[in-house]
């Protein structure tokens, strides 16, 4: 029988932990009772009952998997460390808000089972505010514009990975990592699976608006050089530019040297622009400063504090042995 891995990351999600477990064992005693199930829920430090619920849940049911993280390393380090811990023949990674909704999981299985070791899930329809759902769709077609591999839109790490595509992951090494840029550029094949996106109806959801820029920019650094270049090509363009005004500006202050009056306004105009574009490219550079100082460091992406009911992968395994 094979064994399918639900990866669902949390934090402070004590409201979702009940439902979600009872929406995937309900999968799984009819539409899946043919496949083996291993609920891995990655903890990333909740201060609310998120924990303790989950240790109850795994007491309980013994098919309930837990890792809880020793601090709090970060949305993105923790799911993606969550996934390469999967042990199934394949891992679907949903997450605990369940706007994801998971009925979806079934149609993931039958396009693995016609051999896509990749199945992701697509949003064409969305029940959460229109302006967060239009301010995403612009983002996606940005990052898509200057990534330098096609990038998938409306996609947030929801679908299923072939145990394969896992050890790829797990290979990897980065302790910045940045999984749907990952997917789009050394993935298998994939198939994608619409769905219509629910809107979140317990708890609140943890990403502010710094969470989200921060994962934005995580995105724009992982995924392009465009950038770093552009602010190169506008570097020169207004270095000519200048150099051509200031030239154009000599020779009519030269020829009409009492009645020609520069005045201020271009002059600080000019300067304004100047040092607005370069602040602008500097906090850019910035960026992508820090994210190479964060892969320089390589910290692990996450410090684990416990295990339940999960073995450490062969692949930890190995390291330890050597």
């Amino acid at each position: 029988m094979k064994s399918i891995s639900i990866v669902v990351p949390t934090y402070n999600e004590e409201k979702n932990i009940k439902d979600i477990y009872e929406r995937i064992t309900g999968l799984f005693n009819n539409e899946l009772k043919n496949y083996e199930l291993q609920l891995l829920f990655i903890d990333n430090f909740s201060q609310d009952a998120t924990r303790m619920l989950i240790e109850e849940l795994a007491e309980r049911d013994k098919r309930v998997q837990a890792i809880f993280n020793a601090s709090n390393f970060g949305f993105t380090k923790s799911t993606f460390y969550g996934l390469t811990q999967a042990e199934g023949d394949c891992a679907v990674l949903i997450f605990a808000d369940m706007q994801d909704p998971p009925e979806v999981i079934p149609q993931f299985v039958k396009e693995w089972e016609n051999g896509y070791k990749i199945v992701v899930g697509i949003k064409n329809k969305s029940k959460e505010s229109k302006i967060k759902y239009f301010l995403r769709a612009c983002y996606y077609k940005f990052i898509s514009a200057i990534s330098e591999n096609s990038h998938i839109k409306q996609f947030d790490g929801f679908g299923l990975y072939d145990r394969d595509f896992i050890r790829v992951l797990r290979k990897l090494d980065d302790p910045l990592p940045y999984l749907r840029g990952i997917i789009a550029e050394i993935g298998y094949r994939r198939k994608e699976v619409y769905y219509e996106q629910e809107a979140r109806k317990k708890g609140k959801s943890n990403f502010n608006f710094f969470r989200l820029y921060d994962l934005a920019m995580l995105g724009v650094t992982s995924s392009s050089k465009i950038l770093m270049r552009f602010a190169t090509l506008i570097g020169g363009i207004t270095a000519v530019v200048s150099l051509i005004v200031a030239l154009v500006t000599f020779i009519l202050k030269f020829i009409n040297w009492e009645s020609f009056n520069v005045g201020m306004a271009a002059v600080v105009i000019g300067i304004f622009f100047i040092g607005a574009v370069q602040l602008f490219f500097l906090g850019l550079l910035g960026e992508y400063v820090l994210n190479m100082n964060t892969r320089i460091m390589r910290h692990p992406l996450v410090v684990e504090e416990k295990r339940i009911n999960l073995k450490r992968n062969d692949d930890e395994k190995d390291e330890e042995g050597t």
